[in-house]
């Protein structure tokens, strides 16, 4: 049986290969995308939404959602990581569809309240779209069946200040709510997703086996690629948010710890994402009073990489 997700996006080129991957795999019921701002500005994001699913033949439900963070200044979008439109700055076709009525975090509500104990929300950019729904139907804390969260960093490091990830420091006090609201969490952070690497041959397969969708993929990947041949020294990408469906799907993939997450907000280490283990203790209290999660430490990159080129070739 499929399982019913809603996929929580910033369309962003590793954002694109994810979606390719919920839009194809046949084990997967895609209910609908959400938007939010992120790696790049909320219509650009909704725009790439609907043009992805297009390119792959569906109607999927698209609902804009957040379009800044929801207390602290927004930053620019990152366009040398993923380009002005999102995709690698590849020349795209028009989108004939539009944006649905309903805002990003009300579908949310209504689609988990319409399914209850079956929907997983699989977020992959910052968190304002979950922590609106939070704050307009706190029920949905025990209707929905597990939240996946791509973002954050326990041992790894930052890919945006020393210490926090791009997607929890964009709005880290969203991600602080949505972090320790008490539902079923699994956050795929990068001491998972900085195991994978896509290469060039697996973009080759990819993009042969996608169609036009395959054409954007690969024409983004290439910018995408430019960057990480700079930043990191690899010959490839890190297909993060690939990696939130692939934990979905092949856990046995991810060495993964339960414990307590929390959420740095200001100072120096705004958007640091903190994990006490469970059963540690440490001295006082405090880093041990949120919700009990589950976090992923580690990856088999190579398998993780194969699972991805799998689904879309």
């Amino acid at each position: 049986m499929a399982t019913p997700i809603i996929f929580d996006t910033d369309p962003g080129v590793d954002d694109a290969q994810a979606i390719a991957i919920a839009l194809a795999h046949p084990d997967i019921e895609l209910l609908g995308m959400t938007t939010t701002y992120g790696n790049v500005e909320i219509a650009t994001a909704t725009h790439n939404a609907l043009l992805l699913a297009e390119l792959a033949g569906q109607d999927i439900p698209v609902a804009q959602g957040a379009a800044m963070p929801l207390v602290k200044t927004k930053h620019p979008a990152p366009a040398h990581i993923h380009g002005d439109n999102g995709l690698g700055n590849f020349e795209l076709p028009d989108v004939r569809g539009q944006a649905i009525e309903q805002n990003a975090a009300q579908f949310i509500v209504d689609q988990v309240n319409a399914r209850p104990g079956e929907i997983t929300l699989v977020a992959v950019g910052p968190l304002g779209n979950l922590a609106a729904a939070l704050q307009l139907d706190p029920s949905i804390v025990g209707k929905v069946k597990q939240v996946v969260i791509m973002g954050g960093s326990v041992k790894e490091g930052g890919n945006v200040t020393p210490v926090a990830e791009a997607n929890i420091f964009n709005d880290p006090h969203a991600a602080s709510r949505t972090l320790t609201a008490g539902w079923p969490l699994t956050m795929v952070g990068l001491d998972a997703t900085h195991r994978c690497v896509l290469g060039p041959a697996d973009m080759e397969k990819i993009a042969a086996g996608q169609g036009r969708l395959g054409e954007v993929l690969a024409g983004s990947y290439h910018f995408y690629r430019k960057f990480y041949q700079s930043a990191l020294g690899i010959d490839g990408c890190c297909p993060h948010d690939s990696c939130a469906l692939a934990w979905l799907m092949r856990p046995d993939l991810f060495t993964t710890a339960r414990g307590h997450l929390s959420v740095a907000t200001d100072g120096l280490a705004e958007g640091q994402t903190l994990f006490a283990p469970e059963g540690r203790p440490f001295l006082g209290e405090r880093w041990s009073r949120t919700p009990l999660v589950e976090v992923c430490l580690n990856a088999d990159g190579q398998g993780v990489v194969d699972w991805i080129v799998d689904t879309l070739a």
